[in-house]
């Protein structure tokens, strides 16, 4: 049976019926709107009005559909519409119409009385046993007849509805979750996609973030080149025209050779340092050493910004998943110190349920949004390569809030600090 968790009690059940309940009334709402957009549909002035009416549809559908997924987070009820190109009012509405995503929503628009009636049949018998005690102890005073067929005039008439109310609670708690299981079990099979549709979203988003990925790669690969060109290269060549030079006058002017030697020396110690710093940029020897834990925690004490981590891990994540959160909490650090105005950050790490957690959180001024070339962007194409999500809650006035999940299992456990601080 689907619940909404082995310890749901009674009025959180209560609050995902009502609210599976106020979604679907919401859909039946805008069956007349479904229907007059079919109409025009047939002359280009109903297209626009169309793709209003399939987006609203969808953002009601979708919310049923993370409901579902929060009552029974073991089967989730993914959506998987085909993507819309921005532009292009009958390329938007072919893609729409051909979509049968499009046509479960309005399989699941259709049966939202169905749907409603299964939700609410043990709600109504848990009010009506209620209200049935309630007249056998007090109400029938003031109503004289009950349902039209009793009209007790004393106490003791009065408590022959008690076994009424008992026999309407023992059905409403027979029925319950009968009916519960159904409603969830048919609003699952309607907006659940096929698994035509989702290997096709998956293989479409596999695409993507393919793409990104090669993207980011070699963007990556043309900044290394640039920083070798620009600084360790350079450094080298002016390391070997001081060599030459040094070379041809040694024997004539052995003090000016030797002023070169110590420039060349210096010159290899800068191209060092640079050579370190790219090392670092791309794969820090602290995060190879110490792992995540400790190569955050050593961010945090090298960061202008005071840092405050913790960190609950009982292993270390793979490579790359390693260094994509590394460098994506090293960003987001970098653009709390930039932008947020903030006086203090927080970094929370965790991992449960197959995913690595982690919590970047400031108390700047929040406002953080992201933009198609910002860092933030990057970090969520980035992640997007792992099937990871980032989520911002940034309000003006902050706090901002940014969340990272990323999907991975953990190394056999190591000896890890279970929390610190900074």
């Amino acid at each position: 049976m689907a619940t909404a968790s082995p310890t749901a009690g009674p009025l959180t059940a209560l609050a995902y019926t009502l609210l599976l309940v106020s979604q679907s009334i919401a859909a039946f709402l805008l069956l007349p709107l479904v229907l007059a957009s079919a109409i025009l549909t047939l002359i280009w002035v109903g297209l626009p009005f169309t793709i209003l009416t399939a987006t609203t549809l969808r953002t009601i559908a979708n919310a049923q559909r993370s409901t579902l997924t929060r009552i029974n987070p073991q089967q989730p009820v993914p959506a998987a519409y085909r993507p819309l190109p921005p532009t292009g009012v009958h390329t938007r509405v072919r893609i729409i119409l051909t979509d049968t995503a499009t046509w479960r929503d309005l399989l699941w628009l259709t049966s939202a009385p169905l749907l409603t009636f299964l939700a609410l049949v043990a709600p109504t018998l848990y009010a009506h046993a209620l209200f049935q005690t309630a007249y056998a102890l007090y109400l029938w005073r003031h109503i004289p007849d009950f349902y039209g067929v009793i009209s007790p005039q004393t106490p003791t008439q009065a408590l022959l509805v008690l076994p009424l109310a008992l026999i309407t609670l023992l059905l409403a708690r027979t029925l319950h979750p009968l009916t519960t299981t159904a409603h969830h079990t048919l609003a699952r099979l309607i907006l659940a996609p096929s698994e035509k549709a989702r290997l096709t979203a998956r293989v479409a988003h596999l695409a993507t973030s393919r793409a990104d990925t090669i993207d980011t790669q070699a963007a990556e690969i043309r900044r290394i080149e640039r920083d070798l060109h620009d600084g360790a290269q350079a450094r080298l060549i002016a390391l070997g025209m001081d060599l030459g030079m040094a070379e041809q006058i040694v024997d004539t002017n052995p003090q000016a050779a030797k002023q070169m030697l110590a420039q060349a020396r210096e010159t290899t110690r800068h191209a060092l340092i640079e050579l370190r710093d790219l090392v670092r940029g791309i794969h820090p020897p602290v995060l190879v050493e110490r792992g995540l834990d400790g190569a955050v925690h050593a961010l945090a004490l090298t960061h202008h910004l005071p840092v405050t981590v913790t960190t609950h891990l009982t292993g270390r994540p793979g490579d790359p998943v390693e260094s994509a959160a590394y460098f994506a909490i090293a960003e987001l650090l970098t653009n709390t110190a930039k932008h947020a105005q903030a006086t203090h950050a927080w970094v929370h790490i965790n991992h449960g349920r197959q995913r690595l957690v982690i919590t970047v959180t400031d108390n700047g001024k929040g406002g953080a949004q992201p933009t198609p070339e910002s860092g933030l962007t990057g970090i969520a194409s980035r992640l997007d390569a792992f099937d990871g999500t980032m989520n911002i809650t940034s309000p003006t006035g902050g706090p901002t809030i940014v969340t990272l999940e990323i999907p991975c299992a953990l190394s056999s456990p190591k000896t890890l600090p279970s929390s610190a601080t900074d």
